[in-house]
């Protein structure tokens, strides 16, 4: 199985609170939990590709704006459309926030599904469905 992402890093300013969201997020997108270390924690996908979460000593404080230049979302895949409807049923308790909630699950148009999501943070997440993506 080929990709095209090796991996992704994100700057948290809270590890324990991020660490919780994107770990329930990710476990249910199939993603193991691979490292942890005082300063972050890892997550591999059955592709090979990586997400790290780290809060970093060089990092700047402030808030995150994904409004501003720089990564707006992350659109990640799911091949399982009932999915969907269980993340966005219990997103809430994990730390996330539905976005779009009145268009779901055509909010990026008619012939797209997906949930869009936004955590404490601030991090969107679109997890698209494609049929042809296997898990």
């Amino acid at each position: 199985m080929s990709r095209a992402v090796h991996h992704l890093d994100l700057w948290v300013a809270d590890l324990a609170v991020a660490a919780g969201e994107w770990a329930w997020l990710l476990g249910e997108l199939g993603w193991d939990a691979d490292k942890e270390w005082d300063s972050g924690r890892s997550w591999a996908h059955p592709d090979g590709t990586y997400l790290f979460l780290e809060r970093s000593t060089d990092q700047v404080d402030g808030p995150y704006d994904r409004l501003r230049p720089g990564l707006n979302h992350l659109a990640l895949i799911t091949g399982q459309r009932a999915l969907l409807d269980r993340v966005r049923a219990e997103s809430t308790s994990h730390g996330w926030h539905e976005m779009y909630a009145d268009r779901y699950p055509h909010a990026g148009g008619e012939h797209h599904v997906a949930l869009y999501m936004e955590n404490s943070e601030g991090f969107e997440v679109e997890v698209v469905w494609e049929q042809s993506a296997s898990e």
